[in-house]
């Protein structure tokens, strides 16, 4: 490949699996810049603005969450977690803290690969835009330039958050259940015990509440899934 798809940094101490990672990731035409440690790759975000980083939680000094929260304080650079321990609740806690995606090693490249494409395409990088402003209510969300405003007022998201809110408005008060919303907004299938879309529709909701929303907005219907009603939302206007 000639043409460079995006430019990411890869946050690993495990040198030989980021050697192989940025020589894999460099033929499917990705730019690859790596660090071996949370301070080293805090230190280089900021010159760098990648337009992805891939975190190992398991580093050096800082950990990984400690990388993100402080990522997050300053910016919504996607960001996809590596680790060696698959347990439910680091998944759970990277996702509060912001993260977009998680993989536990070991995993296929070539799932990283098109994890890292899918999550570019959705945030309007390296992509032509085909989407329009959504609006509902005192909502509008610009799937294009990445923003959302509540009443006119800008509100930050997560790339994550940002496509399960794209998703529920596309589709007002039509029950998507966490499989359909899992495959729509994070691009992948949901897997057993997945509680990623229940933690970002609870992140969600904390946001358009502290944005004025007063009334939830987004319903969940047990057994079924999430909704967002828009009676609810022109009650708000």
């Amino acid at each position: 490949m000639t043409d460079t798809t995006g430019k990411l940094l890869l946050i690993d101490d495990d040198t030989e699996l980021s050697g192989m990672l940025s020589a894999f990731l460099e033929l499917q035409g990705f730019t690859v810049s790596t660090a071996a440690s949370g301070e080293d790759g805090v230190s280089i975000i900021q010159t760098l603005q990648p337009d992805l980083i891939i975190l190992d939680v398991m580093l050096p000094g800082i950990n990984g969450f400690d990388v993100l929260k402080r990522l997050r304080e300053t910016g919504d650079t996607p960001v996809i977690m590596l680790t060696a321990r698959g347990d439910e609740p680091d998944r759970i806690h990277g996702l509060k803290e912001g993260a977009d995606d998680y993989l536990s090693k070991p995993f296929s490249p070539l799932e990283l690969a098109m994890r890292i494409k899918g999550i570019l395409k959705r945030a309007g990088r390296n992509a032509e835009p085909t989407t329009t402003d959504l609006e509902l209510g005192p909502i509008n969300l610009s799937v294009v330039r990445c923003q959302l405003t509540v009443n006119n007022a800008a509100v930050s998201l997560t790339a994550a958050e940002m496509h399960v809110l794209e998703h529920l408005l596309r589709h007002p008060d039509e029950v998507l259940s966490r499989a359909r919303l899992t495959e729509l907004a994070l691009n992948r299938p949901i897997e057993a015990y997945d509680r990623s879309i229940d933690t970002l529709v609870s992140k969600l909701r904390k946001k358009l509440a502290a944005a004025g929303i007063e009334k939830e907005c987004i319903r969940s219907l047990r057994g079924h899934g999430y909704v967002l009603d828009s009676e609810t939302l022109a009650g708000d206007c």
